[in-house]
C-alpha cells in the first residue's frame, strides 16, 4: 500500500494540508514560491485525480483527498454538503421555486380588502342614489315648468318661483342652461302693458 508521501508530492501536500486545518477545504494558500502558472498546473494536478472539485477559482478538497493525506475520510454527506458547489445552490433554487408561496399567502390578505370595496360600492351607490334622486326632484319641477310654459297663457317668473320655490335668477337660468341648451327648446316671451312678462315654450 503507498503512503501520503508517494501519492501527492510536498506542494500538494502542504496545499491539502492547509485547506483542511485551516479554511474548512477550500483551496485558499499556496506556498510562497508557488505562483501564477505553478499553482495553475498544482490545481491542474489535484483535479484530475479528484483530490478537489469547483471552478472558477473556487476549489474544495473532496473526500478521496483525505484519503491521500492518510486522514479518516469525513461523512459523505458533509462533505456533499461543503465540498460540492451544486449542493449549496440547491436551497437558492428551491427558494426561488418557493416564490409564489408568498403570493398565495397575499391572496389570502388580498380577501381582506373586500369588505371595503362593498364598502366604498355600496358608499358609491348611496350618492349615486341621492343623485338620481336629487335629477329626478329637478327634473320633476323642469317638467312641471316646461307644462306651464306650453300653456296657452304662458307663465310668469312669478308663477314659476310659486310653484317651484325656485328664486328668480334659478328660473331664468333654467331657461338658458336646461331648457335652451340642453333640450333645445324655444322660449318666447312678450309683456303688455302694466302687466308682467310671460314666457311660453
Amino acid at each position: 500500500m503507498s503512503t501520503p508521501s508517494q501519492t501527492l508530492n510536498a506542494t500538494q501536500t502542504a496545499v491539502l494540508t492547509h485547506a483542511i486545518d485551516h479554511t474548512k477545504g477550500k483551496i485558499q494558500w499556496f506556498p510562497e514560491n508557488i505562483k501564477g502558472g505553478a499553482r495553475q498546473k498544482v490545481i491542474e494536478a489535484l483535479f484530475k485525480r479528484a483530490l478537489i472539485i469547483g471552478s472558477d477559482g473556487d476549489w474544495m478538497v473532496t473526500a478521496e483527498a483525505y484519503g491521500a493525506l492518510g486522514r479518516e475520510r469525513p461523512d459523505q454527506r458533509a462533505t456533499a454538503e461543503t465540498a460540492t458547489p451544486t449542493v449549496e445552490k440547491t436551497p437558492k433554487v428551491a427558494r426561488k421555486n418557493a416564490k409564489p408561496m408568498p403570493d398565495a399567502t397575499a391572496s389570502g390578505d388580498g380577501e381582506t380588502p373586500a369588505p371595503r370595496t362593498r364598502e366604498k360600492k355600496h358608499s358609491e351607490v348611496s350618492r349615486g342614489e341621492a343623485e338620481r334622486v336629487r335629477s329626478t326632484r329637478q327634473n320633476s319641477k323642469q317638467a312641471q315648468v316646461i307644462a306651464m310654459l306650453k300653456r296657452p297663457e304662458g307663465a310668469t317668473i312669478k308663477q314659476i318661483c310659486d310653484a317651484t320655490e325656485w328664486q328668480a335668477h334659478t328660473v331664468r337660468g333654467t331657461f338658458a342652461g336646461a331648457f335652451k341648451k340642453k333640450l333645445g327648446l324655444t322660449i318666447t316671451s312678450d309683456k303688455a302693458e302694466g302687466g308682467e312678462r310671460v314666457y311660453r315654450a
